[in-house]
């Protein structure tokens, strides 16, 4: 890993996790809609879901990590649940991907720390 992969690997590892975090409260949420309300917060959460995909399909290419391929496989699985109108079980899928995020933001930030950078 080099200094500039670490820090880019970091700092979206950080915004990634947090996308994770508000996506699978949505679905939380989403549970307790109405149905007619359901119809718009599931587009509205797998338009949120692909954006996160973007961003590590980004990541990949900026900031390689062997867990990138893991973590969007994991949110791709999110969105074959809620295409599969199981919405609920997207949460395990997105549970898996921020665990994954969160290992490449430690390991990106013990490089940092190693190399007397943070």
């Amino acid at each position: 890993m080099e200094v500039k992969e670490a820090i880019t690997a970091f700092s979206q590892s950080e915004k990634i996790k947090s996308s994770i975090i508000w996506a699978s409260q949505a679905i939380e949420a989403f549970i307790g809609l109405s149905e007619e309300e359901k119809q718009g917060a599931v587009r509205i959460i797998r338009v949120v879901i692909s954006m996160i995909g973007h961003e590590i399909h980004l990541c990949k290419k900026s900031a390689p990590h062997e867990l990138w391929a893991d973590v969007e496989k994991s949110v791709d699985m999110a969105l074959v649940m809620i295409d599969s109108h199981v919405a609920h079980e997207s949460v395990f899928h997105l549970t898996q991907a921020l665990t994954k995020v969160t290992s490449i933001g430690h390991q990106s930030l013990t490089f940092l720390k190693e190399n007397g950078l943070m």
